[in-house]
């Protein structure tokens, strides 16, 4: 049975352990709050960027021809962009969106085409998906970290540089980004999607009236070129801002849990603490009481 001593140092050690975690949950809360406001505020940036896309695409078509950035080729080399946190207590958030990237990559690794299996290599953002897929023995071909807790455009743009070459280069002929998509501060979804070719957005019956009222200047097929880079460059920002956001309230969650299971481990060790002095002073009275009658006979 530990003694009154050891109990003591236990509940002094959990306790400091729960001011840790409940500063660190507040430091969480501060960031998740500018995090949100930030995918908030590009959210509506991006999706205009889509639906610019979309008439454009519906004014000139999309193909090869256009830009070749739309090249539909046989997939023999895919590679994909996996973005998770520099750092670890954010909850589930990394191990959830690995198993993702897993299964994407089990799956394109089973497609088979004329020259054999796809090949598959990574470009990771964030240190916990690179150990994650070098564990996994996923290949890695690029890792960029240190984004901070307020990635700006001008921070993913080399990113965007190198996956774009790649694709023109034709190393790769398919390009995927997996992130953590924020729904609500309880709850973050890991999501994969193309990057690359860019695929024609679908557009409502009720734009494809409209769409003849544009004008393109000089022509659809310019607009749609000069487009298509940035394109591609706000979709990886745009998934960068939600792993951002989807990390900073996994972290206060989970830093949350912590603070509550550090409380209610407090107050069992308490108990254990007072019914161990109780029976001490008890044991002591009896040994006293033992000890004078045992005197006085």
């Amino acid at each position: 049975m530990p003694s009154l001593k050891d109990i003591r140092g236990r509940i002094g050690s959990v306790r400091n352990i729960a001011q840790i975690t409940r500063a660190m949950e507040m430091v969480a809360a501060s960031r998740m709050k500018r995090a949100q406001d930030s995918i908030l505020a590009a959210r509506p940036y991006a999706d205009e960027i889509e639906d610019a896309l979309r008439r454009v695409a519906g004014a000139a078509g999309l193909s090869e021809e256009i830009d070749p950035l739309l090249a539909q080729r046989p997939v023999r080399r895919a590679a994909i962009i996996v973005i998770t946190t520099d750092r670890g207590l954010a909850g589930s958030l990394n191990a959830n969106a690995t198993r993702s990237v897993l299964r994407w990559v089990a799956e394109r690794a089973s497609r088979s085409n004329g020259d054999g299996a796809v090949e598959i290599e990574a470009i990771t953002v964030g240190r916990k998906g690179r150990d994650a897929l070098r564990r996994a023995g996923v290949p890695i071909a690029a890792h960029f970290s240190q984004l901070g807790d307020r990635p700006t455009f001008a921070d993913v743009t080399p990113i965007a540089r190198l996956v774009t070459e790649d694709f023109l280069a034709e190393k790769y002929d398919e390009i995927d980004i997996a992130y953590s998509t924020f729904v609500s501060t309880l709850s973050q979804k890991p999501e994969v999607a193309r990057l690359l070719p860019v695929v024609q957005p679908e557009m409502q019956e009720e734009a494809e009236r409209t769409n003849d009222e544009y004008l393109f200047e000089p022509s659809p097929e310019a607009v749609l070129s000069r487009l298509l880079p940035h394109y591609v460059a706000i979709g990886i920002y745009r998934a960068v801002l939600e792993n951002n956001a989807s990390e900073q309230s996994a972290r206060m969650i989970a830093m949350r849990n912590s603070t509550d299971n550090a409380n209610e481990l407090i107050e069992d060790l308490t108990l254990v603490y007072n019914k161990t002095r109780q029976a001490t002073i008890t044991r002591e009275m009896i040994e006293i009481a033992s000890g004078a009658e045992a005197l006085g006979g």
